[in-house]
């Protein structure tokens, strides 16, 4: 499955990236040692920060000026990273959903990328990232309808299913035996990818028994 960013993305933000973290996991509740290990940083990170640091954090400040860049409002659709850490900042604390989506958000809000996690095998076709026409809607997780206008949106020949506020029910990470492909949004360019990508894949290791990792970075 090949990856690539749409030209017209590209003029309006040319720093865009994508870092891609393909595997195979078996995807259950998450262990005791990787939930202690996720609220061990949630609590790091609520001391580190108060709720005005966040948006100057450098990955999270790149993502709200590139979705000013393409037409939509960063703080009506604030960007995942951004959202789960002023939770973290605020002690509402995060919902633990399973091991994979755990390692997910524990490299969000340690990095500041915004990172979706998608079952290859509801996918089909090469994927683009590409600026959803205004008004685009689909089902998000949790959230019914979401606008997704003007937003970095990836597609595949089935149409959109995954960006860096709010991914689609389609592709969303359940449980059993996975193929997955892990996508850090990037708009900051490549620079920092390689290192957060191989934290996840430690992570991946360590917590969901993977054995066999592919990491790609899509730039062009």
């Amino acid at each position: 499955m090949k990856f690539t960013i749409a030209s017209e993305l590209k003029k309006l933000w040319p720093n865009t990236a994508l870092g891609i973290v393909r595997y195979e996991a078996e995807v259950a509740e998450s262990s005791a040692e990787e939930l202690a290990a996720f609220d061990g940083l949630a609590a790091e990170l609520g001391n580190r920060y108060h709720l005005e640091d966040i948006a100057k954090i450098p990955h999270i400040d790149a993502t709200r000026k590139a979705y000013r860049a393409l037409g939509k409002s960063p703080h009506e659709y604030r960007n995942a990273a951004e959202a789960m850490l002023r939770r973290v900042v605020k002690g509402s604390g995060l919902y633990h959903i399973n091991n994979v989506v755990e390692i997910n958000n524990y490299i969000s809000i340690a990095s500041g990328y915004s990172i979706g996690s998608y079952d290859v095998r509801e996918l089909h076709g090469s994927v683009r990232l590409q600026r959803a026409e205004p008004d685009s809607h689909y089902d998000g997780i949790g959230k019914g309808s979401v606008n997704i206008g003007c937003l970095p949106v990836l597609y595949d020949d089935q149409g959109a299913f995954g960006n860096p506020t709010s991914d689609s029910r389609r592709a969303m990470i359940r449980a059993g035996r996975r193929s997955i492909a892990s996508v850090l949004y990037s708009f900051d360019g490549r620079e920092d990818l390689d290192r957060w990508m191989t934290e996840f894949e430690d992570l991946l290791r360590r917590f969901c028994s993977v054995s066999e990792v592919q990491k790609e970075i899509v730039a062009e």
